[in-house]
């Protein structure tokens, strides 16, 4: 298992490392000047000269990518180029917003496309199989963003039963998660279908092992021997879906938070690439991505302590 640990952060770190270079090579390779770029073609000359001198526009790129990566490895961010905070601490206000929706429509996902699954898998090919199938199949081709512009219109706008935009007055817990009804449906809705057709995939290969036909031969109950057994093998590969739905999620969460105004990451990226920060973009897409590949991680290591099978195929 420290063996499996160790590659898997290795290879963690690797995809990070990519990442920084990438961040820092946007930079220069958009046409132009980017001191230019981000205050303007009316900025003075003394603007952008102050403008480079902060960003270490000055310097040359090999002393400027080591400066930015040794301020990202030390957690500093940049600054913000209009109001001059730090990135961390905006990213930090905002990425409680992006979590607890990207943890409302992943919870609910689960909560309904795994039991849809397994009532899929045991009565195979029955109407329930049909219409989950159609279901599925339904929910993973509609457009999140979609998903968000029609909610918002029927349950917002005409039916009156939820918020239309915000996350809530802080301190209220009731209204914010009132609040997140309508985006965590509209971010989740697609990762039911996918859920249930893995799920139902899995469920249907463990059913023909012999260990399956084996309890159900000694007449154990068909609820122990789907839930106790089959399905205790069938959602190791959806945890695996899991963690990458989440992680997924993370950058999903973006039409839903500008549809919805909601505060988050998402947002964010979006403010700052229409205002052309390139800080707060940067710490922002480093943050989420680090995040995400957290969270790959995490999954990753919990199959391999679930599943012998896996760290010992590395």
């Amino acid at each position: 298992m420290i063996a499996y640990l160790i590659k898997r952060l290795g290879l963690s770190v690797a995809v990070i490392a990519a990442v920084i270079l990438v961040l820092f090579s946007l930079l220069h390779l958009i046409p132009g000047d980017p001191a230019t770029i981000a205050l303007g073609p009316r900025a003075t000359p003394e603007a952008i000269a102050r403008y480079a001198a902060k960003m270490h526009l000055d310097e040359p790129v090999w002393q400027q990518f080591l400066i930015y990566v040794t301020n990202a490895l030390s957690g500093d961010l940049g600054v913000d180029v209009f109001s001059d905070r730090p990135v961390r601490a905006m990213v930090a206000e905002r990425i409680g917003f992006t979590l607890a929706l990207a943890c409302a429509g992943m919870g609910w996902a689960v909560l309904l496309g795994v039991p849809l699954g397994c009532l899929a898998a045991v009565r195979s090919n029955s109407w329930l199989d049909r219409v989950t199938g159609v279901l599925s199949v339904g929910t993973i081709a509609v457009p999140s963003f979609l998903v968000s512009i029609w909610a918002l219109l029927i349950f917002a706008v005409e039916l009156r039963w939820l918020p239309a935009i915000g996350a809530g007055e802080p301190g209220d817990l009731g209204d914010q998660l009132l609040h997140l009804v309508l985006p965590a449906f509209a971010v989740g809705l697609g990762w039911v279908g996918y859920l249930a057709r893995m799920v139902r995939a899995s469920m249907l290969e463990v059913m023909g092992e012999t260990y399956i036909r084996a309890a159900r031969a000694f007449g154990l109950r068909p609820r122990r021997v789907v839930f106790g057994y089959a399905l205790r093998v069938a959602i190791l590969p959806t945890i695996t879906l899991i963690g990458m739905g989440f992680g997924g999620l993370i950058s999903a969460t973006v039409f839903a938070e500008i549809i919805f105004a909601r505060p988050g990451i998402g947002k964010l990226i979006f403010d700052s690439v229409m205002a052309r920060n390139f800080p707060v973009v940067q710490g922002a897409v480093l943050v989420a991505t680090t995040l995400y590949i957290g969270v790959v991680l995490l999954s990753d290591l919990l199959i391999a302590w679930l599943d012998p099978r896996v760290r010992e195929s590395l």
